[in-house]
């Protein structure tokens, strides 16, 4: 039994559980503080570990500030994918994404502060994952309304235009509510989305 300033751990504390409570600590304070604000020493410190361990799991900060990015952004588009997966209709097929969106980036508000706002002013090499990830959710939104108008569902619209257009709106919601108060700001804004026309385009 080891204790770390009142924090027990029972056993032997695996490589695994180490390399977790790393991502932890740097999840809150990447959240807190951005990345230029949060210092190798802060996430030693919140982790309860050394800096050995924090350079045997990691080579540098930026490192694991991408393992976050990446792992969040491919978490959110495998869940996107499963609530798609079962509905029948172009429209209940945006509508799950839109919910499973909403709903994951509410549960996981650290995660989204870090993804949304948490890289500002890092550069290109933050910007090109930020673009794949909107890629990939886009590419899957554009397949939909591609279906949509095929089937007479839909007017015929620019596909791919709309469903940036979507992501947009959906990524300004978020920021808005990251440095909100408003418990209930995502839940009116997806009802708000799923009447706006040039979002969710009206039927023929």
């Amino acid at each position: 039994m080891v204790e770390f300033d009142n924090r027990i751990v029972l056993g032997v504390d695996s490589k695994e559980n180490t390399r977790q409570r790393i991502l932890n600590a740097a999840t809150e304070n990447f959240s807190e503080k951005g990345y230029h604000g949060a210092a190798v020493d802060d996430l030693i410190k919140s982790s309860y570990t050394s800096k050995g361990s924090f350079y045997f799991h990691f080579s540098s900060k930026q490192e694991i500030f991408f393992s976050l990015v990446d792992k969040f952004i491919a978490s959110l588009s495998n869940s996107t994918e499963e609530s798609i997966r079962n509905e029948k209709g172009a429209f209940a097929k945006i509508n799950a994404a839109l919910e499973t969106v909403f709903k994951t980036l509410s549960r996981h508000r650290s995660s989204a502060k870090i993804l949304l706002v948490g890289g500002v002013g890092f550069g290109k090499a933050f910007d090109e994952r930020l673009l794949s990830g909107h890629a990939k959710l886009a590419l899957l939104i554009k397949g939909y309304l591609d279906e949509a108008v095929a089937s007479g569902a839909i007017r015929l619209i620019d596909t791919a235009t709309t469903a940036y257009a979507w992501l947009g709106a959906i990524k300004e919601v978020i920021i808005q509510w990251l440095y909100s108060d408003q418990a209930d700001l995502l839940d009116q804004a997806l009802d708000s989305l799923r009447a706006y026309p040039s979002i969710i385009p009206s039927i023929k």
